[in-house]
C-alpha cells in the first residue's frame, strides 16, 4: 500500500496530529492503492510556525545561497525523475508518456526557469533619490489542485525559495504520491529547516486552517473559481496577500483560410490532453457558420483516433479522468449538453465500451452550440468539445469574450498578423496563436473568474516579493541610474 502517513515539517519527517485518513484510489482500476492523513489545525499550526521561525534566517540569505539551494533541489529532482513518473500514473491515471514527457517535466522547466531569472534579476534600484527594495513577503501557504499536480506547486515553489520566502505546502488529497516524494527531493537536498514544510490534506479543514492563519503573508492557490472565492474571503480578515489561478472555458477561434483543418486538428488534439484535465484547454471552438460540418468531421475523427486504455500501457493517449467525482461531474455535463439540444457528434454518456472499470470517459464532441447552454458556460474538465458557429469576425469575438473566465484563448489563422490583431482582443490573460507552445518566461494568469496575480517568469517571482522605498537613500547631489543586485 502507498501510504501517506508522514508530514514534512522544519526538516523532519514527523507524524501527524490528525489521525483522519481519506482512501488513495487508482482512478484506472477503481481500487484503493493506500490512504493520506487529512492534516487539521494543530498540523498546520506546527509547519507554519516552522516556515516563521525559519523566514527569520532565510528572508535574509543572499541570491548565491537560494541559487546554491535550487541547484541542488535540480540534480535531486532529476534523481527521482522516474519515481514521480510513476506516482502520477498510478495517482491520476496519466498515460506513461504524458506522465513522462509533460507532467514530471514540468518540474524540471520551472526549476530551470527560477534559476535564470534568479541569476539576473535586480532586486535593488536607485530611483532619484530612493531606492527601491525588493524582498520576501515572508511566509506562503501554497495550496493545488490534482490535475497536474507536479507543474501546480513547481511554478510556485521554485519562484517562492527563489525570492526568499518559507513555504508551507497543501497539495491534493488526491494527489499526495507525488507530493510525497517531491518532499522527499527536498529533503535530499538538504534545504534548511522550516523553509519547505508539507502538511496533507483537504480543503474544508486543513486548506482552511492554512488559508486563515494569522503567520502566514501570503496565499497562492490554484483550483476551481468557487474554492478561489472562499479561500480569498477567509484570508480577508488577516489582509494577506492572495493570488488564484482558477478555472478557464477558453475559446479558439479560427478563420476561413487554409489553416482551417490544421486549427481543428490541434484543437481537438489539445482538448483531449491530460483527459481534458486542463483548466486553459480550448473547450470552444468558433468556426464560421459555412464550415461547420467540415469542422464536425475532422474533430471527430482526431477524438476517433485516441488510444484509450489504462495508463502503463504502450501506445495508450488517453488515460481515466483522475477522480470519481470528476468522472460523474462530466457525465452530468454530457447529458446536460444532450438536454439542451446541442448536437452530439461522437463519444456520449458512460464508459468506452472495452472498459468497464475505472473513471474512462468517451471522447466527445457536441455542435451547433449556442454560447448560452450551461455546456458553453461551465468548465466541464473532461475530453469534451464544443464546435459553436459564429457568422463573422466580430460576433466571433463578442462569443469569445462572452464568458465568466478569461483564463487563456486561442487564434489560428493563415495571416500571422491579423491573428496577433484578434488576440488583442481578446480579455483573456493568454492567447496562444497559431498552435504556439508554452513559454515558461512568459506569465500565467486570468481575466475575470479566473483569477488574479502571475505564475511563471518573472511576473512568478515577483509575487512572492514585497516593495520597499528607502526614500533619501542618496544625496539629490550624487548620479543617478545605479543598479544594485
Amino acid at each position: 500500500m502507498n501510504d501517506c502517513d508522514r508530514f514534512y515539517v522544519d526538516g523532519v519527517w514527523v507524524r501527524p496530529q490528525s489521525t483522519s485518513t481519506v482512501p488513495i484510489i487508482n482512478p484506472a482500476t477503481e481500487e484503493k492503492i493506500g490512504s493520506v492523513v487529512v492534516g487539521n489545525a494543530d498540523d498546520i499550526n506546527r509547519a507554519v510556525s516552522a516556515a516563521r521561525t525559519a523566514f527569520d534566517r532565510f528572508g535574509k540569505s543572499t541570491v548565491q545561497e537560494r541559487l546554491t539551494i535550487l541547484e541542488r533541489l535540480a540534480k535531486e529532482y532529476s534523481n527521482r525523475y522516474d519515481d514521480i513518473v510513476e506516482s502520477m500514473t498510478l495517482e491520476m491515471g496519466v498515460p506513461t508518456a504524458l506522465s513522462r514527457g509533460v507532467q514530471a517535466a514540468t518540474g524540471t522547466i520551472h526549476i530551470e526557469t527560477a534559476i535564470s531569472i534568479l541569476k539576473n534579476y535586480t532586486f535593488e534600484t536607485i530611483q532619484s533619490t530612493t531606492c527601491i527594495v525588493k524582498e520576501p513577503i515572508g511566509v506562503c501557504g501554497l495550496i493545488t489542485p490534482w490535475n497536474w499536480p507536479i507543474n501546480q506547486i513547481a511554478c510556485k515553489v521554485f519562484p517562492a525559495i527563489a525570492a526568499g520566502c518559507t513555504v508551507v505546502w497543501k497539495p491534493s488529497e488526491l494527489s499526495p504520491l507525488s507530493a510525497l516524494i517531491l518532499a522527499e527531493v527536498f529533503d535530499a537536498a538538504e534545504v534548511p529547516a522550516g523553509v519547505f514544510n508539507l502538511v496533507h490534506g483537504d480543503g474544508e479543514l486543513t486548506g482552511t486552517a492554512l488559508s486563515c492563519h494569522p503567520d502566514v503573508d501570503m496565499i497562492s492557490f490554484t483550483g476551481s473559481t468557487r474554492a478561489g472565492a472562499e479561500i480569498s474571503r477567509r484570508a480577508a480578515s488577516t489582509v494577506k496577500r492572495v493570488t488564484t489561478e482558477l478555472g478557464g472555458k477558453s475559446a479558439n477561434i479560427l478563420l476561413d483560410d487554409p489553416k482551417f483543418e490544421e486549427g481543428v486538428e490541434l484543437c481537438t488534439t489539445l482538448l483531449m490532453v491530460n483527459s481534458g484535465q486542463s483548466c486553459a484547454a480550448p473547450t470552444r471552438l468558433l468556426v464560421p457558420q459555412s464550415r461547420m460540418e467540415e469542422a464536425e468531421k475532422i474533430a471527430a475523427s482526431v477524438a476517433g483516433s485516441a488510444v484509450i486504455g489504462h495508463p502503463n500501457e504502450e501506445n495508450v493517449t488517453l488515460g481515466p479522468l483522475a477522480n470519481k467525482n470528476q468522472f460523474n461531474k462530466v457525465q452530468k455535463m454530457i447529458q446536460t449538453g444532450i438536454s439542451e439540444g446541442a448536437v452530439l457528434i461522437c463519444g456520449g454518456i458512460g464508459r468506452p465500451e472495452d472498459l468497464a472499470k475505472g473513471y474512462f470517459v468517451k471522447p466527445t464532441i457536441f455542435s451547433d452550440v449556442k454560447n448560452n447552454m450551461e455546456i458553453a458556460r461551465q468548465e466541464i474538465f473532461g475530453p469534451v468539445l464544443c464546435i459553436l458557429p459564429y457568422s463573422h469576425e466580430e460576433d466571433a469575438i463578442r462569443i469569445a469574450n462572452d464568458s465568466n473566465y478569461g483564463l487563456s484563448g486561442y487564434v489560428y489563422a493563415d495571416d500571422r498578423t491579423h491573428a496577433i490583431s484578434i488576440a488583442r482582443r481578446l480579455r483573456t490573460g493568454s492567447v496562444f496563436i497559431n498552435g504556439a507552445d508554452i513559454d515558461p518566461m512568459a506569465p500565467l494568469g486570468g481575466f475575470k473568474h479566473s483569477g488574479n496575480g502571475r505564475e511563471w517568469g518573472v511576473a512568478g517571482l515577483e509575487e512572492y516579493l514585497e516593495t520597499k522605498s528607502l526614500i533619501g537613500f542618496k544625496q539629490s547631489s550624487e548620479s543617478d541610474g545605479i543598479s544594485l543586485t
